[in-house]
């Protein structure tokens, strides 16, 4: 089965290295040399520099021949798009799109996408699984008293890289509730210590967001999930 994954960041690493490890033949595509050298190191041929967006790059690398495409990139429009693409111009059967905001996924199954996973639901529903129901709000109505559920990808030059949730410095209100470290989970303690491309999922009030970010970004390299 040949299998086209779009999308270096650490689910498409494992999702690659897994479907390699069954006997399949798969084809990982991310635009960031850097990161691609790095997967590269591991992962060899299996790993290519290229924009899975683009038709071209999709064209070139033999997606008409695909049986799947796999679309697990951070950002919902580049999955939406690259899914299309597979689904509308080479006529990939299978479609599967990582889905970062639960409220797409409604979009996603109008479009025809096959399989969508929300890594944010199903975070939500390990928390509510993990934490006694009795001390328990239900997280997908927390906005209802002005908090939010907020994931956070940690970036390699960030500030808060090496230090505990307690030494960064998290707006009033916010509360890292659990931590996504390749295929782990946990809920952070006392001596946990933030490492580069950590997943971190957090409480906070929705004004106090950008302050989050800024706190896991730094003032210069803020940006938005």
């Amino acid at each position: 089965m040949y299998i086209i994954v779009g999308g270096g960041g650490q689910i498409g690493y494992y999702v690659t290295k897994g479907l390699v490890a069954q006997g399949h033949e798969v084809l990982l595509l991310d635009k960031n040399a850097q990161r691609v050298q790095t997967l590269s190191d591991e992962l060899g041929l299996n790993v290519l520099r290229g924009d899975a967006c683009e038709a071209r790059t999709l064209e070139e690398n033999g997606c008409s021949r695909a049986n799947v495409v796999i679309a697990v990139t951070g950002d919902d429009e580049d999955n939406l798009v690259i899914c299309q693409l597979a689904k509308e111009r080479f006529l990939v059967k299978k479609t599967i799109a990582r889905v970062n905001n639960p409220k797409n996924e409604r979009i996603f199954a109008k479009l025809g996408i096959t399989t969508t996973v929300s890594p944010t639901k199903n975070i939500l529903r390990l928390i509510e699984t993990e934490v006694p129901h009795h001390s328990v709000v239900p997280l997908m109505n927390l906005k209802q008293v002005g908090l939010e559920f907020v994931e956070v990808s940690v970036p390699r030059k960030s500030p808060a890289i090496g230090k505990s949730p307690t030494q960064i410095s998290l707006p009033e209100h916010s509360t890292i509730v659990l931590i996504m470290r390749g295929t782990n989970y946990f809920m952070p303690g006392n001596q946990t210590t933030i490492q580069a491309e950590d997943q971190i999922f957090a409480l906070v009030k929705d004004t106090d967001e950008p302050a989050l970010r800024k706190a896991i970004f730094g003032a210069e390299n803020e940006q938005t999930q």
